[in-house]
């Protein structure tokens, strides 16, 4: 008979879903304590299933963000979106159902049918609490909102503040299966270098124009080359008129000038190496409701 013992380790998917602009995105980061998904005040930054992971010692969670939960699917990628997020849902050990302190809307109320039907425990998640004017007010919130679902937990936190997220966590855990460890320990995403730098480049779009330029723009690296000396990446950002082109450009060239340094900062962090960044655009009409176009650019519907 051997004495060796052997290890016992916890390995489990987490779904984090809601509508747009909830702080999805940057619940993720703060629990990841690194930026992989990106984040701004506009809705549906996010489009792509993006798996954050975070290993710490016996145990590994797998968190994956989604796009938000949204109406009104005109568009062929908004269909692709919701059908990215929904499918978030199947095969997860726990869902974090995430709103705003705040309010309940309508895509709320959609999301709160979908989770329903979720065959795991779903943690409601009531994020921004810091943002409420009167404090006093989150108790009955908190009371209110578990009537309309039996929630395994109901969680108050501020992501942007990194307010309880350790209780959070803590719970997580808690939900999290014995199983074999699919990722090695220092690995935080299932995506390329090359999909993080077009996300980068594409919020740093979002972050300058979100009001003038709509959500219809997409990025595609052309080039991602290392050298010893840097990492040369060319990147095609994607519009449908040439009238985003021009606020794009803007004047003299001073927001594609803009768009592209702070870009390259955030790359430079994220990759530990210097970047040498080329930035162009292209005209390509309705390619947001253009399946072929849409996959071209990876985004597919299941």
């Amino acid at each position: 008979m051997s004495d060796v013992e052997v290890e016992i380790t916890h390995c489990g998917y987490i779904a984090i879903v809601g509508r747009p602009n909830v702080g999805k995105s940057t619940l993720l980061n703060h629990i990841l304590g690194q930026k992989l998904s990106i984040t701004s005040r506009k809705p549906q930054t996010t489009r792509d299933q993006i798996l954050g992971v975070k290993t710490e010692g016996h145990v590994q969670a797998i968190y994956v963000d989604t796009p938000g939960l949204h109406l009104g699917e005109t568009k062929a990628i908004n269909r692709i979106m919701n059908k990215t997020a929904a499918a978030a849902l199947k095969d997860v050990d726990v869902v974090l159902f995430v709103i705003d302190a705040d309010r309940w809307t309508e895509e709320d109320e959609s999301v709160l049918q979908k989770v329903k039907h979720a065959r795991c425990p779903v943690i409601l998640v009531v994020n921004k609490v810091d943002q409420l004017d009167q404090k006093e007010d989150l108790l009955p919130r908190l009371a209110n909102l578990s009537d309309r679902m039996n929630f395994a937990q109901i969680v108050p936190i501020s992501a942007l503040r990194n307010n309880n997220l350790d209780r959070l966590e803590r719970l997580v855990e808690s939900y999290i299966p014995e199983g074999t460890q699919f990722y090695p320990e220092d690995q935080i995403t299932n995506r390329s270098s090359r999909f993080l730098a077009a996300e980068i480049v594409r919020e740093k779009i979002t972050r300058q124009l979100g009001q003038e330029v709509p959500y219809e723009v997409a990025v595609q690296i052309e080039e991602f080359v290392y050298d010893e000396s840097a990492i040369h990446i060319s990147a095609l950002i994607l519009v449908e008129r040439n009238g985003q082109k021009r606020i794009i450009i803007g004047e003299r060239g001073d927001k594609i000038k803009l768009i592209g340094k702070e870009a390259r900062i955030d790359m430079e962090n994220l990759f530990q190496h210097k970047v040498m960044l080329n930035l162009w655009i292209k005209v390509r009409s309705g390619w947001s409701d253009d399946e072929r176009a849409l996959a071209s650019l990876g985004y597919q519907e299941e």
